[in-house]
């Protein structure tokens, strides 16, 4: 076990070496500007499999560096052809370069045998199902339910917070709210839910700009979504119990 685990640690550091450490600004803008006919992008792709190849320090084994050079290569390749270079394509760029560390530290430890058996496991796992149920309902049924519940409310604000507020900044700080108090609640932390309400509702009543309207806005969609969390936490809780 503590031999798999240092595999893939050593696949990660070669990873974070490479596309971080080694890497600047100025050979990225680089790679952007001249795609496939930049040498920095294939000095870049050899030295990911080159430190791969050292930090493994497995000699006589090539085919997992060689796998990671071309692999880096395209993956790169497509993300210098997207138009714009933001947080989402740079989150799928990592995502692939993931998904292949995770193939090569298979094939090392000879664990793709063990993959469809533990799948299979985990969707036969009451405890595991119903713990990933209830994070896709806080994040995306949720959210709706509050979205539509609040509609009559987001007229009143709608000018105010066009001019004061974030786009979609209310949804993803929901989304992270409601992972939040699930996390604490399956982790029998409940006194951190107390502290999170609290903190957002200095927060918000600290917000001269934002009107009272807002603020009360706010507070309703909050303490709807806390609520709704605790219950479908409770829930989980409860099914887990009774199946143990």
């Amino acid at each position: 076990m503590e031999y798999n685990t240092i595999i893939i640690l050593q696949l990660l550091l070669a990873h974070v070496l490479t596309d971080f450490v080694f890497q600047n600004k100025k050979m990225v803008e680089h790679k952007r500007l001249y795609k496939a006919k930049s040498w920095y992008l294939y000095v870049h792709s050899i030295l990911a499999g080159v430190l791969t190849y050292i930090v493994l320090q497995q000699w006589s084994s090539f085919l997992v560096p060689i796998g990671i050079i071309i692999t880096h290569f395209f993956i790169d390749l497509w993300k210098l052809h997207q138009k714009e270079d933001n947080l989402k394509y740079f989150l799928i760029d990592q995502f692939l370069h993931f998904i292949i560390i995770i193939i090569a530290w298979l094939y090392l430890i000879q664990g793709f045998s063990n993959v469809f058996p533990e799948i299979r496991t985990f969707f036969s796992s009451t405890e595991k199902l119903v713990i990933l149920i209830g994070y896709l309902i806080v994040i995306f049924p949720v959210g709706f339910i509050i979205g539509k519940a609040t509609e009559r409310w987001q007229q009143e604000i709608a000018v105010e917070e066009e001019q004061s507020s974030l786009k979609k900044a209310g949804r993803y700080i929901g989304i992270f709210e409601r992972i939040l108090v699930l996390t604490f609640i399956l982790s029998s932390n409940f006194s951190a839910i107390g502290f999170l309400i609290a903190a957002k509702s200095i927060l918000r009543f600290s917000d001269s700009k934002g009107g009272r309207k807002q603020t009360e806005y706010v507070l309703i969609g909050t303490l709807m979504s806390f609520a709704i969390c605790i219950i479908v936490g409770l829930l989980i809780l409860y099914i887990i119990e009774q199946t143990t």
